[in-house]
């Protein structure tokens, strides 16, 4: 089994009068079923199209799957134990479709639903608040031999999955995210493959990008008949977008890029609208005729709170005259020759810049279209970790977390409405395409022995939940 090494009970950083969070600020951590829970054929669970993805040559860095993961399936009250032991106030987690309704379609599998009732219930034993994300990623195989997400069917599927899963939890969990990051679900799914499940049509990519939206308003609805007191919302991962230079080519470059990062999804969620200049860039890819009257205003139903993941900040040049297009499959339809710029600052082990006051501007854009409450749901960086004597001391993902908590609370004084924060990740992980190479958890997972140590970013931010802030720089 697991070992649940507790974190210090004494505080990492100084007590001097620092940075203080609102009352109620939800600290929290967040991951993802696919990532953690392994027991990829157990109880009745059927294949995900990561499970296929994964299981094809050449997909996953060394082969790697997600079939035994971190164990957390069979390891649920150990790791809500750290939890516990973290001081976490909330948990997001997300379901595996194809564990409670295999195929994607049909009744539910009681087995699958058991684990997640076990899961709220120990969460909520504990004094942690379940923040359930229905859709991270992980479409039913199934459902993709059907057409995936550019056919529009596999959005009505997902209201039904929705459906069964408020049945099943929404009378103990309060707080509802139905999709995460649909940007690299039909951008990297569908537009340049590297994510599952490996297709490369830029406008398959674009119809994706619709019904996943689509998707996620019927699921709004689906959430608001079965249970009205609901707190409903969505993730999106966000970008600021920098032009390389003061041109103007520069600046067109940056324009299209954010249309497709950022814009492509806030417009029609929160404004009910695509972008005219958008549409307009695009043409050469899609003629959008797959939005259907109605779309949109199911699309921007109501919401309760907005998610937003934030890793870093995109900086981009126009293309170079004359030059000679990239022939790679490209997550970027329409702007496949808009160059992508390094500016020389630290970066993660995943080549991200760090950019803390990126967190700022991102938290500041969604507020302008919205006042409602925000959330950031995922937030963290990937280093080398190294085992030393049973400890893990990395200060590089600490300074990470610190830097931004500190942007977090800039964005606060500013008049943002930012209610919460999760740690990403609660521990290391399957890290998609790139499997167990990369490590973003404050939690170590040896993945042949699955003990669990808590690095020193999990002692630093237990300290931080229980101030309610950070220390004095």
């Amino acid at each position: 089994m697991s070992n649940p090494a507790s974190p210090p009970a004494v505080d990492v950083l100084d007590e001097r009068p620092g940075l203080t969070f609102p009352p109620g600020f939800l600290w929290g951590a967040a991951t993802a079923a696919y990532q953690i829970e392994g027991a990829a054929a157990v109880d009745g669970r059927t294949p995900s199209i990561w499970d296929t993805f994964s299981h094809t040559d050449g997909r996953v860095l060394l082969g790697h799957t997600g079939d035994v993961a971190c164990d957390h399936y069979h390891r649920l009250g150990d790791d809500v134990a750290l939890m516990a032991e973290l001081g976490l106030k909330s948990y997001r987690f997300s379901v595996s479709w194809s564990r409670v309704q295999p195929g994607g379609t049909g009744a539910a599998n009681p087995q699958g639903l058991d684990f997640y009732r076990r899961l709220v219930d120990e969460l909520l034993a504990n004094g942690i608040e379940p923040w359930l994300t229905l859709y991270h990623w992980d479409l039913p195989q199934p459902l993709e031999d059907a057409g995936g997400w550019p056919a529009r069917d596999t959005a009505a599927r997902f209201a039904d999955y929705t459906t069964l899963m408020a049945d099943a939890l929404g009378d103990r969990v309060r707080y509802w995210t139905t999709l995460n990051e649909p940007w690299c679900s039909a951008f990297l799914g569908y537009g340049s493959g590297v994510h599952a499940p490996g297709r490369t049509n830029g406008a398959d990519a674009v119809r994706a990008g619709h019904h996943l939206m689509l998707g996620h308003g019927l699921s709004v609805q689906a959430l608001r008949a079965a249970r009205p007191t609901a707190e409903v919302g969505v993730t999106v991962n966000l970008y600021p977008v920098d032009p390389a230079s003061d041109t103007p080519a520069d600046a067109d470059a940056a324009r299209r890029i954010d249309a497709l990062a950022n814009r492509f999804f806030l417009d029609p969620l929160l404004r009910g609208s695509y972008p005219e200049d958008l549409v307009a860039d695009l043409s050469t890819v899609t003629d959008f005729a797959h939005v259907q009257d109605g779309d949109l205003a199911i699309i921007s139903a109501p919401l309760d709170q907005v998610g937003v993941n934030y890793y870093s900040r995109h900086v981009v040049a126009a293309p170079v005259e004359g030059g000679e297009a990239d022939p790679a499959p490209s997550c970027w339809p329409g702007s496949e020759d808009v160059r992508f710029v390094t500016r020389g600052v630290p970066v993660t082990d995943m080549g991200w810049e760090i950019d803390a006051p990126g967190l700022v501007e991102t938290l500041r854009r969604v507020h302008d279209y919205t006042d409602l409450p925000l959330y950031v749901t995922e937030n963290g960086s990937a280093f080398v970790d190294t085992v030393v004597d049973g400890e893990v001391d990395d200060v590089e993902r600490l300074a990470f977390f610190d830097a931004h908590l500190r942007a977090a609370h800039e964005a606060i004084d500013a008049g943002v409405p930012l209610r919460g924060y999760f740690a990403w990740s609660l521990m290391d992980n399957f890290e998609w395409a790139w499997g167990y190479t990369k490590r973003f958890g404050m939690i170590h997972v040896d993945y042949d022995t699955q003990v669990r140590i808590p690095k020193s970013s999990a002692k630093w931010y237990a300290s931080v939940i229980r101030r309610n802030g950070l220390a004095a720089q």
